[in-house]
């Protein structure tokens, strides 16, 4: 099973029917992306689910219907074990970006950490979950695959947000505060945290 979010709300891949109750079943095979997306975005809906036949191949088949932006970002835990948050758009997000030319993920994400937060001497420990969200940009819809890696720092220095990409507040956060932050974040976001 695997979630994709529009906004907060998600898509669930799944093999199982189950009876609709505050979500919507629709064939993967057959979905028209264009109306779920609305669906979900206009209504109070809480999921839709997308039925395929193979568990394997769920995932390909529904990454076929909107074109890709590969993304990597990282869970940074510095030596007093606080998360590096940065804060965009009013809400709390972790830093993460597009991978540029021929790049590797693992650049893609210590790359992305770096330029919008200003933290040096990052060190990928495990990779994480990979999120899934849809987003609009320029009237189309695309799905944004983010790989995510926990990542450690000894550093020490000033943060410095990349304001030319919205990001208004970085932060060290303790795990209280973290929890705290989580309340105005992203679905996506309080799976990895």
């Amino acid at each position: 099973m695997y979630h994709v979010f529009v906004n907060d709300k998600p898509i669930i891949l799944t093999t199982k029917v189950e009876k609709e109750d505050g979500f919507k079943n629709f064939l993967l095979s057959e979905v028209n992306i264009g109306k779920v997306i609305k669906l979900l975005n206009a209504t109070s809906l809480e999921a839709v689910r997308l039925i395929g036949k193979k568990e394997d191949k769920l995932l390909k088949k529904f990454l076929k219907l909107l074109p890709n932006v590969v993304a990597g970002g990282g869970k940074v835990y510095n030596t007093k074990g606080e998360v590096l948050f940065i804060f965009r758009n009013n809400k709390w997000d972790l830093p993460k970006g597009k991978t540029e030319g021929k790049e590797t993920i693992e650049a893609t994400a210590i790359r992305e950490v770096e330029e919008e937060t200003g933290v040096a001497g990052l060190e990928i420990t495990k990779p994480l979950d990979t999120t899934y969200h849809i987003f609009k940009r320029n009237g189309r819809h695309k799905i944004k695959v983010t790989y995510w890696f926990e990542m450690t720092t000894t550093f020490e220095g000033e943060l410095f947000p990349q304001e030319n990409e919205g990001i208004t507040k970085v932060a060290w956060l303790s795990p209280k505060e973290s929890q705290e932050a989580l309340s105005n974040s992203y679905a996506n976001i309080k799976i990895l945290v």
